[in-house]
């Protein structure tokens, strides 16, 4: 098929990290457009990164990162499934990119799961009160305090971020993509942020 040569599949390869047959098969796919074939392997990875998402994950790194000239530092640990991965040289990119979001975004949360009820109930009444003093109507209230909570969400909780280097995907996407290309569950436990003067409320 035109668009499938072999300078093509290795072009892929080396944006995505996927096989050979993978890449050839995306591009065939697509008709050889290089980025529906990369859009297509994000895809497929995601759905085979689901699928690796139960096993467990005892190995991994904890690292750190230093920004601003000292201002900034982050510690992030990021557990997969192997020693053998955690000491390849993406698993390692792939954090240290993590740890690069954190310092930049500063989030507060790792996930929703993880944002205490507290937090959320004191969300929801500020939004609320701030729409009554609105004058919208009752109906409506609730879903736009819906609408702002997924926004709150998106700005706070680490996994639902837009990645920094790539806004079209989230962390959560990201790490997917990582799982896909390394084979292996990948999972971000823990995080810590410090900032210059800054000290915790």
């Amino acid at each position: 098929m035109s668009g499938v040569t072999a300078a093509a599949v290795q072009d892929l390869r080396q944006r995505t990290g996927a096989g050979m047959m993978d890449c050839k098969k995306a591009l065939m796919e697509t008709q050889g457009d290089l980025e529906k074939a990369i859009e297509f392997l994000r895809k497929k990875g995601i759905s085979s990164a689901d699928k690796k998402a139960g096993r467990e994950t005892k190995q991994g790194a904890v690292v750190s990162y230093i920004h601003g000239g000292g201002r900034i530092g982050v510690l992030l640990e990021v557990n997969c499934e192997t020693d053998f991965v955690a000491r390849n040289e993406n698993f390692q990119g792939f954090c240290q990119d993590v740890a690069m979001q954190v310092a930049a975004t500063n989030p507060q949360f790792l996930d929703r799961e993880s944002v205490p009820t507290s937090v959320l109930d004191k969300e929801k009444e500020i939004l609320g009160e701030q729409l009554k003093s609105q004058k919208k109507p009752e109906n409506v209230i609730e879903k736009i305090v819906q609408g702002k909570l997924e926004k709150f969400f998106e700005e706070n909780c680490l996994l639902e971020q837009s990645f920094v280097k790539d806004p079209d995907l989230s962390i959560r996407d990201y790490t997917k993509e990582a799982i896909s290309k390394l084979g292996e569950n990948i999972n971000i436990a823990r995080f810590a942020r410090f900032e210059l003067g800054q000290m915790d409320k």
